[in-house]
């Protein structure tokens, strides 16, 4: 495992690190929940994302007591959380002062931790003045609450905007970004986000790197297996979209490629993000040890993508446009 400063900040993330959206809570258990995180350690990993969203808040119990009952060292490890839905009431979403400090306690309360790492506007709030959003976080970072805020699916003129106010009032501005970055998704992040790398060195948390899983090749005999997270109850929009045939008849080509450097479709699509110079890290998610251990061997993989191998990526890409 390598470990990258997070854009010009001085802090090192890990390469590939851990995420919890959909699985804790969903597919994963404490039990299965500390087994994975445990793997994830042994590998190098010293990174773990979560949310408030994730599960009704039930992915950061669970996540926060498995690495209780690992028993890691806090300054070890680095944890983040991401604001937005924090409920139903009118002032539990979004990113007004209130939700974003209340929000911040709450995850705290469910992670069993004094503070995190890093903390995330999970989404942007057109309803909520950007100057009170950069306030409100700044506020958390003060308290000791986060060491770092940053932005999830922001436009770069939105955190171009945090950035200007932040200076202007001598405040820390957001320093890195979360966005979905695959090989089906690459539109924001190489194209409209390249001011952010030359202005301000912006870092990255990439998730989704494997397109929820459609970049295992799982699906790509036309079905949803079972136990896998198009099955899960309410996820029926997700199982259109890995459905698609435009998307599988991509995946079976890339999965060509794959097999013929002798690696998983999932391991090349995860070494081919980790290729990519702005991103910091890449956020993996696993339901089971096994995953966890095949997903850590993407990091022996990079040195395989040579440029005529890239190039034959970009061929079985040839013609599709994401969405």
């Amino acid at each position: 495992m390598q470990y990258r400063h997070l854009g010009k900040a001085g802090i090192k993330v890990s390469e590939l690190s851990i995420g919890s959206w959909v699985t804790y809570g969903k597919q994963v258990d404490k039990r299965a929940a500390r087994e994975i995180l445990q793997a994830a350690w042994e590998a190098g990993v010293n990174f773990f994302d979560n949310a408030e969203a994730y599960a009704g808040g039930e992915s950061e119990i669970i996540m926060g007591q498995a690495l209780r009952d690992l028993d890691l060292p806090r300054e070890q490890y680095l944890i983040s959380t991401k604001i937005f839905w924090g409920g139903k009431g009118p002032n539990d979403t979004g990113l007004n002062y209130k939700h974003v400090i209340e929000g911040v306690n709450n995850a705290l309360k469910r992670l069993g931790l004094d503070y995190v790492d890093f903390v995330f506007a999970h989404r942007p709030d057109p309803e909520t003045p950007v100057e009170e959003t950069v306030w409100a976080f700044n506020q958390v970072i003060q308290q000791g609450k986060a060491f770092y805020w940053g932005t999830s699916e922001w436009s770069a003129a939105e955190i171009l905007l945090a950035n200007q106010i932040a200076r202007e009032n001598h405040l820390r501005p957001p320093s890195m970004e979360q966005p979905q970055y695959n090989l089906l998704h690459r539109e924001r992040f190489e194209k409209e986000y390249a001011i952010l790398y030359k202005e301000l060195g912006y870092g990255t948390t990439i998730w989704s790197p494997l397109a929820s899983g459609l970049l295992t090749g799982k699906y790509n005999q036309g079905s949803a297996p079972e136990g896998s997270r198009a099955q899960l109850e309410g996820y029926s929009w997700l199982k259109d979209r890995l459905l698609d045939p435009a998307k599988l008849e991509v995946t079976r080509k890339l999965g060509k490629v794959a097999e013929e450097l002798g690696v998983s479709l999932a391991q090349m699509s995860l070494a081919w993000v980790l290729k990519n110079p702005h991103v910091s890290t890449v956020i993996t998610g696993a339901s089971r040890v096994e995953q966890v251990r095949e997903n850590m061997k993407a990091v022996d993989v990079v040195p395989l993508l040579t440029d005529e191998v890239m190039a034959r990526i970009e061929g079985a890409l040839e013609g599709y446009r994401e969405d």
